[in-house]
């Protein structure tokens, strides 16, 4: 499996970069993890002259080309960041390149809830038609405290949470690999419907 891990924010430092980064690698036996960065990406506003900027065109081509997508999320003010909002409404106005995709959300913060509420903020606007992703149900990782959390090489220190993490992510992997065969026989499905009229 190939997955693009996205880092939900533009802070130069954030648990939610080293968290992913910890994934890329404690994972790199079962799959492979790209973590991509959003905070170059311009400002969200319709363009006039219709013509997508470039770093929105990489990030949308990642993203068609990935098996599935995880997003880290701080929480600002139980929501999203805005930078991550912005990324997730170029995606929507241009490529529609989550349509159908599977998606994980994890989010780590200072606090004890781990971007709970920023997670479920996040999980609505991903479950809107515009983007219309396909998201893990039932499972949420919430890494609280996380300014602690890492040791100096960016290892989870609690293996409880270690061992959550695992367990969500084997689970994500199936998650989309049955994604993967549904999505495939939809489109064998629409295929057999559009040509009904031939018989």
């Amino acid at each position: 499996m190939k997955y693009l891990a996205i880092v939900g924010t533009n802070s130069d430092v954030s648990t939610n970069r080293i968290l992913l980064q910890f994934m890329e690698k404690h994972f790199s036996d079962e799959a492979e993890i790209e973590v991509q960065e959003i905070k170059d990406l311009p400002a969200f506003m319709e363009p006039e002259d219709s013509v997508v900027p470039e770093k929105v065109a990489e990030l949308s081509d990642k993203i068609l080309k990935a098996d599935g997508v995880i997003i880290a999320t701080p929480e600002y003010d139980h929501a999203i960041p805005a930078v991550l909002k912005s990324a997730l409404e170029w995606i929507s106005y241009t490529s529609q390149a989550l349509t159908d995709k599977p998606v994980l959300i994890v989010g780590a913060s200072h606090g004890t809830l781990g971007s709970s509420r920023a997670q479920a903020h996040l999980r609505q606007i991903l479950d809107s038609p515009e983007l219309a992703a396909r998201i893990m149900p039932s499972n949420e990782f919430l890494l609280g405290k996380s300014q602690s959390a890492f040791d100096s090489s960016g290892n989870l220190i609690d293996p409880h949470k270690v061992s959550e993490l695992d367990e969500i992510f084997r689970e994500f992997v199936l998650f989309t690999q049955i994604t993967s065969k549904l999505l495939k026989e939809k489109v064998l499905n629409q295929k057999v419907k559009k040509f009904t009229w031939q018989e």
